[in-house]
């Protein structure tokens, strides 16, 4: 009888919600949505814990530790403790707004330098990349403009640490991609792992994933795809070979397995809601292993962030490929170049500059160059705001989850 009664009221509730639903306007959703997701609405900004106080303390000594070892000096961090709120927010005493992370490794004050990472051999030859170092990404998560939450399991500080270093490893496997572009065709997968976007049964999604950095050229696909298999390479192969957790990176693949596909529905699916097509049931579904903010800057980025840069062009944005483009941000002011295009990196105004010469059909740098509309500085700056505002680029931020994964609404 319990059991019977809880479904009704289960039942009562969903047709209510789904009923509420019904009777509101596509952006009445989507504005409660980004309401309830926008990353600095409480007016804090810079990397926050949230858990008991006898736990902040902890925290408190061990990020000391850490800003000590990547030599971060201590006039840099505005360090606010409240005990009520039980929370601890650390911020950078740059100017309040200030929201730019383009310049942090030019800026002389913060010492940024790159680092040397170690990646796995390819082919036996040995695989050695400069990236962005960890105490950029660290100083790019105080900075004004966003706040990033750890919460529940996540509330400590190694979950800080690790956070950092999937950020920065999802970098490092950034920095020499050469993949086919597909160019509207059909994409190419590795048959001896995949068919077509899933892993072959028995080849556990980690194993498929690497494939496609060990064996690029046999990989054709869009940068929809390239920027899930990046993102997912910078966790599992963090928890597989840097931290050494086979108890983590089997519940991870356990999670982007959920569905039977590891690509599918890794992201929060309200990263597409201004597509007219979107299916508005699926605004509240979290994403499987990455969360997503609204209201960032234009120039806020943290090194391995997910961006989307849209075409607003209404004829060009129909071309299969040239709907827009999906980024990462590799620190130091660049942008991936999945294809090497652009000798492994764009910066940002050449990447702005990039979609927006597709509305010119610039959709080769060689063959197309006599299209190019040259634009002015002003022009390539008004391109750095949200569509919504003339610009460019979506004022959202894709990024590995830093509390416990919630269940879909």
């Amino acid at each position: 009888m319990k059991f019977f009664l809880t479904a009704i009221l289960l039942l009562i509730t969903t047709t209510e919600m789904n009923a509420e639903t019904v009777g509101r306007s596509h952006a009445e959703q989507i504005a409660t949505h980004r309401t309830a997701f926008t990353n600095n609405n409480r007016g804090e900004e810079g990397v926050k814990f949230s858990c008991s106080v006898a736990q902040l303390a902890q925290i408190d000594r061990q990020m000391s530790d850490y800003f000590d070892q990547l030599k971060i000096k201590s006039q840099l961090i505005k360090r606010t403790l409240n005990t009520e709120a039980e929370s601890l927010l650390f911020t950078l005493t740059t100017p309040s707004t200030d929201f730019s992370t383009l310049d942090f490794r030019f800026r002389p004050e913060l010492e940024i330098s790159d680092q040397l990472i170690t990646l796995p051999p390819v082919h036996g030859k040995k695989n050695q990349v400069l990236t962005v170092s960890e105490k950029e990404i660290v100083l790019a998560l105080m900075q004004h403009g966003r706040l990033t939450e750890f919460v529940d399991d996540h509330c400590n500080a190694n979950a800080f640490m690790d956070h950092v270093r999937i950020r920065q490893n999802t970098v490092a496997w950034a920095e020499r991609l050469r993949w086919n572009w597909p160019d509207g065709r059909k994409a190419n997968w590795n048959k001896k792992y995949w068919r077509k976007g899933t892993p072959l049964p028995g080849i556990a999604p980690s194993v498929a994933i690497a494939d496609a950095f060990d064996n690029q050229r046999q990989y054709g696909i869009g940068c929809y795809t390239a920027t899930k298999l990046v993102m997912l390479q910078g966790v599992l192969d963090f928890y597989r070979r840097i931290k050494k957790s086979p108890s983590e990176l089997s519940k991870i693949e356990q999670r982007i397995l959920v569905d039977g596909e590891p690509l599918v529905d890794i992201e929060p699916r309200a990263l597409w809601a201004f597509e007219g097509d979107f299916d508005m049931s699926e605004l509240w579904k979290d994403g499987e292993l990455f969360e997503m903010r609204y209201n960032i800057p234009g120039q806020n980025f943290v090194p391995g962030d997910w961006v989307y840069i849209r075409n607003t062009d209404p004829k060009t944005q129909t071309k299969i490929g040239y709907e827009g483009s999906n980024a990462i941000y590799l620190g130091r002011g660049k942008f991936d170049d999945y294809y090497n295009d652009h000798d492994h990196s764009y910066l940002f105004h050449e990447k702005l500059n990039e979609v927006f010469q597709w509305r010119n059909h610039v959709f080769n740098r060689t063959r197309d160059i006599e299209k190019v509309v040259p634009l002015t500085g002003a022009e390539l700056i008004a391109l750095q705001a949200t569509p919504e505002q003339g610009g460019l680029v979506m004022d959202v931020r894709v990024f590995p989850g830093t509390s416990s994964p919630k269940r879909s609404r």
